[in-house]
This record gives C-alpha cells, structure tokens and sequence, in this order.
C-alpha cells in the first residue's frame, strides 16, 4: 500500500512572481518569500535562500522569464539583447553548480527561432515550467533506480541537503528514503549537520522529518564513529557538478566520506541528473571551487564562535575522485565501472 507524504516545494511560478521557500529561515521559520525581479532572484541565489543544483536551475530560468515580462523592447533583436543580458548577470551569481549554466541556456535557446516579442516571451515561461515539470519526473525515477541498491531495514548515510527542496520535489538522493516511506519500506537516515552552513541540520532533517521518514541527525566529525557503531549499510549524496571522467564536486566533506566508505568497504554512491553533468571538463581539477564568507564558519545564526581576526577557509565543494564512487545513479539508469565511458555514451 502506498502512502501520501507531505513533501514540502521549494520555489513554485505565480505567473508574475516567484514564491520561493527561504531556506536560511529553516527550520526555525518557514517563510515563502515573493520575488518579483530579476535582482531579487540573483540575491537570493547567492545569499543561498535557494539553493540545491537542480533547485537553483529552476528559479533562475524563472528568473528569466520574470526579466522577458517586464521587457518593454519593440523587436525580436533588442529582447534577445536584453535576455543575454540578463543569463549573464544571473550566470555570475553562483560559480559551481552546472545545473544554474544549464537552465539558463536552455531557456535563453529556446528563443533562437522566434520572430515576435510576444512568442519569445511565452517561450521563456514555456521553457522555465517545462525544466521545472522534467525534474521533478527525473528525481523521482532517480529514486526508483537508488532504491533497488537499499534493503529493508538499512541505515544510510548522506550530507548536505540533496532532497526536495533542493529540486522540483522528491530530490537526488533523497528520493529513495521518500519513495520507500511511500512503498512501506523501512530505511533509517543519517544525516550530517553539514558545516559551514549546516544545511544537513537544517533542511535534511526538517525536510524527511516532514514526511514522517525514520531520521538521525548528526555532527560531522561524528561520521566514522555512526558507519562503525550504528551499522551503515550505504552512504549517498547528491552532486553539483559530474565532469566527463566522473570526478564529481560536492558539498564541502563530501570527499572524507567517501574515504570513510572505502576503509569500511560499504558502498559510495552518487545520485544525479543529466542536467549535472559537465562533459566540457575533463577531470574534477577543472572544476572552479566556490569559496564562500568566512562568517559562515566564525558564527553560527548570527552568533560569533570563534576568535576576532581569525583566519579562515570556507570552501563550499570538494571533489571526490571516480575510483572513490562505487555507482552514479541517473533518470538514464545507474552508471558504474569505466565511468568515462559511460558519462560520454549518455551524451552521444
């Protein structure tokens, strides 16, 4: 018997606005803010309101079609002016997550063959509900192929917030622990507080927790000590960037845990869409690693914990080499083995 979950959204399209679930308010208070220009959007990207790969694509392919309404150019030519304009200013508010390059390009070639005003700016909106629609069909297929590497009764491991509100819904890899809770079957989370910005503690727990999925939180430094004591079957993460020879960036600790699964011989796996892959780099050196405001690490909701005049390093990813992931787990299926192989058939 399936069960219907409460699986909360985190940017949804008005028509002229945005409503965004402001996801540095989590869990405390749930705040859905309105934005309604394309500033408003860049903002609240950077300052990690939204954020998720997938769910950062989204609102910025929103974003552009807010920009095209208020458009007020008299010809085809000065609106694709203004729209690269505006990918570009969008494109610059996060380095990192591919999925943001992807949308905005996508939306912006969706424009190429037009010849009125009024068309391109209904193709804008057509293309930023169409990207919106597809992944929440692509995550939950990514949970359905995630969800046949778990068995009854495992625990799991993951970090950082890969689940529904960093997506259209359901998530990368948190999908299988909502499909199971649909199917009646039983998987127990681990989830890390994930610092600096403690997205783990904040949005993973709340999120699963939302939807009445079995949850444990946890520190970071406590994660060798849960894969020996509490039996760890699996740890799985989500990915910002995939590049062509499966190195893949994700949130800062991402790489300690996949040394971690390799000393303790349980399988690494990564769950991702197309949409992050980056064939155009050829290994995880290639990818640019965001660093983000020291006062992400000195203080904590506001609050100063650490020394005036200390210094800091706050990357936001690490790169967790190939050999490290056991599968990457696809809306195309589950990749293992000669991952350069496999990445370039699915882009032939």
């Amino acid at each position: 018997m399936s069960t219907v979950l409460s699986i909360p959204r985190s940017v949804s399209w008005n028509g002229d606005s945005i409503s965004l679930l402001n996801q540095t308010k989590l869990p405390i208070e749930v705040e859905y803010k309105t934005l309604t220009t394309v500033q408003d959007v860049w903002e609240s990207i950077v300052a990690l309101e939204v954020r998720g790969a997938p769910a950062i694509g989204i609102t910025a392919a929103f974003g552009l079609a807010l920009a095209a309404k208020n458009y007020e150019a008299e010809d085809i030519t000065e609106f694709l002016e203004n729209l690269q304009t505006n990918r570009a200013y969008l494109a610059s508010s996060r380095p990192t997550a591919v999925n943001l390059f992807w949308a905005l390009d996508r939306v912006t070639a969706s424009v190429d063959d037009t010849f009125t005003v009024e068309e391109a700016k209904q193709r804008v909106e057509q293309e930023a509900l169409l990207i919106q629609e597809e992944d929440e069909r692509v995550c939950r297929t990514i949970g359905e192929h995630a969800l046949t590497l778990f068995q009854e009764g495992d625990s799991v491991l993951t970090i950082c917030n890969a689940g529904s509100i960093a997506t259209a819904r359901y998530g990368t890899a948190l999908a299988p622990f909502y499909l199971a809770k649909e199917k009646g079957m039983n998987l127990k989370v681990y989830a890390s507080e994930t610092r600096p910005v403690l997205q783990g503690a904040r949005l993973t727990t709340w999120e699963l927790q939302q939807a009445g999925v079995d949850v444990t939180l946890i520190t970071d430094n406590m994660a060798a000590n849960t894969i020996q004591t509490k039996g760890i079957s699996a740890i799985i993460v989500g990915a910002d960037r995939i590049v062509s020879n499966g190195d893949t960036a994700n949130k800062i600790g991402t790489f300690g845990l996949a040394i971690l699964a390799k000393y303790f011989n349980i399988p690494f796996y990564v769950a991702a869409p197309l949409s992050t892959f980056d064939p155009t780099l050829e290994t995880g050196k290639d990818i640019i690693i965001e660093e983000r405001n020291t006062e992400e690490v000195t203080h904590i909701q506001g609050v100063r914990t650490a020394p005036e005049g200390i210094g800091v390093y706050n990357p936001a990813f690490d790169v967790t080499p190939n050999e490290l992931i056991t599968a990457i787990i696809t809306e195309q299926g589950i990749l293992r083995g000669n991952y350069k192989e496999e990445i370039a058939r699915l882009f032939e």
